[in-house]
């Protein structure tokens, strides 16, 4: 067996080398089905808010201060993962968005959930915190090759 240190960026050999067709074309697939799977459960989440709060807007005026500040935090968080959610999927402002719900994720990860432990199950961190990496994953990178943004030919 070679032992010899692999150059810095090679790739691995396949075990299956029959599969090196499969992968040199759908690995131009990986990206947009990570940022459509993260777009569209944002678009859930964001669904669900919308549900429950009608007409925010008109609220805020006969609600007090504080109640004011609660909803106006709703709001943000229904345009951040409704419409956010739908421009992640779409690839529209891809950097934008995922960092505003990596943000929400990284609060709810460290201020909500912290205090219960790692474990879902215990209404932990766990679920937040996995959202929140892909989510500043996806800021990095941006839309990739098949989003809105390289069609437009424009990213932040």
């Amino acid at each position: 067996m070679d032992r010899r240190p692999v150059p810095h960026g090679a790739e691995p050999r396949l075990i299956f080398s029959g599969l090196a067709g499969f992968y040199d074309q759908a690995i131009g697939l990986s990206w947009p089905l990570i940022r459509i799977a993260v777009g569209l459960n944002l678009v859930i989440h964001g669904w669900g808010k919308i549900g429950r709060t009608a007409g925010p807007a008109q609220l805020l005026d006969k609600l007090p201060e504080a109640a004011q500040i609660g909803m106006q935090l709703t709001f943000l968080l229904m345009v951040t993962e409704f419409i956010g959610g739908a421009c992640l999927a779409l690839g529209l402002l891809t950097r934008v968005f995922a960092a505003m719900a990596a943000i929400e994720m990284a609060v709810l990860t460290f201020y909500i959930y912290w205090g219960n432990g790692f474990g879902w199950l215990s209404r932990g961190y766990e679920y937040t915190l996995m959202w929140g990496l892909v989510l500043f994953a996806v800021a990095l990178r941006g839309g990739g090759p098949w989003s809105l943004d390289r069609w437009l030919r424009r990213e932040i």
